[in-house]
């Protein structure tokens, strides 16, 4: 059984879109590891991100509501319905966090200071409210009233996405795979001002039967300035070319070359599968250039259903020779039709 967001939220299934963002706020601050310090706090913070992420968006809430977890994630929706990408969690319950609240160090914002003479030490986040003494503060961290200083509240624009291809073979696509890559970026020093290279290794997960232009996003990877919101990170996936395959949607297409005498009078063909078998073809029709036999559940897996396959279609191409001799065009003359 899949993972319920509900529960680690502590909400009902018919929750509001208020009620989930109440939820998040209570949870997040509870488990943050600079606050909590139990050996559960980091997984548990995880998931709570998570969770916020598929119910605070519409699209994946109602998938998630009638599949779940394996639904959503490319599992088990039925063709046609669901999300037009896989979901994938970024993996960094932080980003979340400092989404929700703004700013560079948004835990610091509610933990590193005092306020109406209580020391952050003395800070309770079990209660109902737990931003204790700091609900003059608005959901995106600036004081209620719009003021911060002199010039108000300074907001930040995140950067255009980054988009990366991700070059994949058709084996890996059938097999499914793991990709890590490695990026550099610039990141915020404590201070909010200065800045820091750091380089971090990205995750993806290829699924059984992704297709060409699938997106993985990891939100908020790229540059971390004062000034701006750090760019998504989005990949791409892009297929390799292959010598021997090309596809069409979950269909593997196996060009094969015949003589236009082949042609004529027919053949066997032995044709290669993605999973490295053969299997004999006997053409006895007449071969027409580009004409196709299909050879069922041979192909990629289904993207939302990997235990079932596409076909394998075999596209013949007819090799007619550059010149006959005199005798040869007298023969075919007298017995082909006009």
């Amino acid at each position: 059984m899949g993972k319920d967001y509900y529960k680690t939220l502590g909400i009902s299934k018919g929750a509001t879109d208020e009620d989930i963002k109440k939820a998040y706020r209570k949870q997040a601050l509870k488990w943050h590891p600079d606050k909590n310090k139990s050996a559960a706090a980091e997984d548990k913070f995880k998931e709570i991100a998570e969770a916020y992420e598929v119910l605070s968006d519409p699209k994946k809430r109602e998938v998630y509501d009638q599949y779940g977890e394996e639904g959503l994630k490319g599992g088990s929706v039925p063709s046609g319905e669901g999300p037009g990408n896989t979901y994938t969690f970024h993996g960094d319950p932080h980003a979340t966090f400092a989404t929700f609240f703004g700013g560079s160090n948004p835990f610091d914002m509610f933990f590193g200071r005092k306020a109406n003479g209580r020391d952050d030490d003395d800070m309770e986040v079990d209660g109902n409210d737990p931003f204790g003494s700091f609900t003059n503060f608005n959901m995106n961290g600036f004081p209620r009233d719009g003021h911060v200083g002199p010039g108000g509240p300074q907001r930040r624009k995140q950067d255009p996405a980054i988009i990366h291809e991700l070059r994949v073979s058709l084996e890996e696509v059938f097999h499914g795979c793991t990709k890590r890559l490695k990026i550099s970026r610039k990141r915020l020093n404590p201070d909010g001002r200065t800045m820091r290279n750091e380089d971090k290794i990205l995750t993806i997960e290829i699924k059984r039967g992704w297709k060409e232009g699938t997106k993985i996003t990891f939100p908020r990877e790229g540059d971390e300035s004062p000034n701006t919101i750090p760019a998504d990170i989005v990949f791409v996936i892009k297929d390799k070319p292959h010598p021997h395959f090309r596809r069409e949607g979950s269909n593997i297409v196996y060009p094969v070359r015949v003589s236009l005498r082949q042609s004529l009078c027919g053949c066997s063909v032995t044709v290669s599968t993605i999973d490295g078998q053969t299997c004999n073809m006997k053409i006895t029709d007449v071969v027409k250039p580009g004409m196709r036999k299909t050879v069922a559940g041979q192909g990629l897996p289904l993207p939302k259903n990997p235990e079932q396959r596409g076909d394998l279609v075999v596209e013949f191409d007819v090799n007619f020779p550059e010149a006959l001799p005199g005798n040869a065009k007298d023969v075919l003359k007298r017995h082909l039709p006009a």
